[in-house]
């Protein structure tokens, strides 16, 4: 079945009540039948993998089509992914598995959700490598700008560490042009975060020509679980952390202390069902109408003088997903999201998001924990919700 934009809402039962999700790049809601998958392995298959017994050959069948239907939604190979708790985890273990050499240097976006930055700090620190940070230039709409990338690349350069999409500033960042310049060095690998970009836009890892992509199903209508890539060209520059007698063929191998949650894995091709067939026609129409929700936000927040936005102003699609975030001049963040929650079902955030030096050392915000006011949608939000919220916020801004 295609791809139905008009009936999307319908597959999510947490819908079905008052609240209005507006904090979806915290975690979307969750599909009908994920629910009902995990619900049904629970209840029916719930067995150690691996054994010969009829209910864990199924067991272990709908936990490979899990790792199948994973590898599919970024168009990569099985062998080529790794699941996990978290993105955070997944970078940790990748991070403590690669080949580094005494003088490797790691450049690190500070646009960088802490996730993708953390763990390279942590273990240049461990070793004795060079951190080098690839900051912006414009502190109200920052980028991963190639161009400031290639005065900071040398032939010692090991690892280059970006996001795909900002969580706070939604700006998309050029990754493959980004990738290109990573790759003109020796030994360099390029690792991107798509937990932000994910939800909104279909990926091809291939096309991208990234060495590692990582992302959270949790916040793409799936689990609470989380998705490494490595390209298999460079498997032999991953260190294996699995027991000693275990295979290391495949990335999930060498990475997984254990195995993947199984409840959770195999309900991961239950997300793609959603999507239908022509991946790329649901995502043209996910982009599309987005397009359309974040235009109705943001032409609010760009005619009240007191409003700073962080990030793409215009609503193009090509140029930002809708995670939105902004300042109010004399208010607190929080203290606003506080007034909406007063007087309305609204629910969405503020703060540093985890992307911390962003907000300090680009954005130049005095209160960090306060930060800016998150707003995020995705595609079962309503036009109607939306026109709603900007007429909520006109009129608490007018009052604080």
């Amino acid at each position: 079945m295609a791809f139905n934009i008009a009936q999307a809402r319908t597959r999510f039962p947490a819908l079905n009540q008052e609240q209005v999700f507006l904090d979806n790049a915290g975690g979307s809601q969750v599909l009908d039948s994920v629910i009902d998958s995990i619900v049904s392995y629970l209840s029916n298959t719930n067995v150690q993998l691996g054994a010969t017994y009829k209910t864990s050959k199924l067991s272990t069948a709908s936990y490979g089509h899990g790792y199948d239907a994973a590898a599919r939604f970024i168009n990569a190979s099985p062998d080529e992914i790794c699941l996990g708790v978290s993105t955070t985890q997944l970078l940790h273990n990748l991070s403590t598995a690669l080949d580094f050499r005494p003088g490797d240097e790691l450049i690190l976006s500070k646009l960088n959700h802490e996730a993708n930055s953390a763990a390279w700090d942590r273990i240049a620190t461990h070793l004795g490598l060079t951190v080098k940070w690839w900051a912006a230039t414009d502190p109200r709409n920052p980028i991963c700008d190639p161009n400031d990338l290639k005065q900071l690349m040398s032939e010692r350069t090991r690892l280059v560490a970006c996001p795909h999409a900002s969580n706070i500033t939604g700006t998309i960042t050029d990754v493959k042009e980004i990738a290109k310049v990573v790759h003109q060095s020796p030994r360099a690998l390029l690792c991107v975060d798509g937990v932000a970009l994910a939800p909104h836009r279909q990926v091809d890892v291939k096309d991208l020509d990234v060495d590692f992509y990582a992302f959270s199903w949790y916040k793409v209508y799936g689990p609470h679980i989380a998705q490494l890539y490595a390209a298999s060209r460079i498997h032999d520059q991953i260190n294996p952390l699995c027991h000693y007698f275990k295979s290391t063929e495949t990335l999930d191998l060498k990475l997984n202390l254990a195995s993947a949650n199984y409840e959770l894995t195999q309900s991961i091709p239950r997300v793609l069902d959603y999507f239908g067939p022509d991946f790329s026609g649901a995502w043209d129409q996910i982009a599309t109408y987005e397009e359309t929700l974040q235009e109705i936000l943001l032409d609010f927040l760009r005619s009240n003088d007191r409003v700073t936005i962080y990030g793409e102003p215009s609503a193009m699609k090509e140029l930002r997903v809708p995670v939105i975030s902004f300042t109010v001049k004399g208010v607190k963040s929080q203290a606003l999201v506080e007034e909406v929650e007063k007087r309305s079902p609204f629910g969405f955030r503020s703060g540093h998001m985890y992307s911390h030096r962003l907000v300090k050392d680009i954005m130049r915000l005095e209160d960090l924990e306060d930060g800016v006011v998150r707003i995020s949608m995705l595609h079962y939000n309503t036009e109607a919700e939306i026109t709603s919220l900007v007429e909520m916020l006109r009129e608490v801004i007018a009052a604080i």
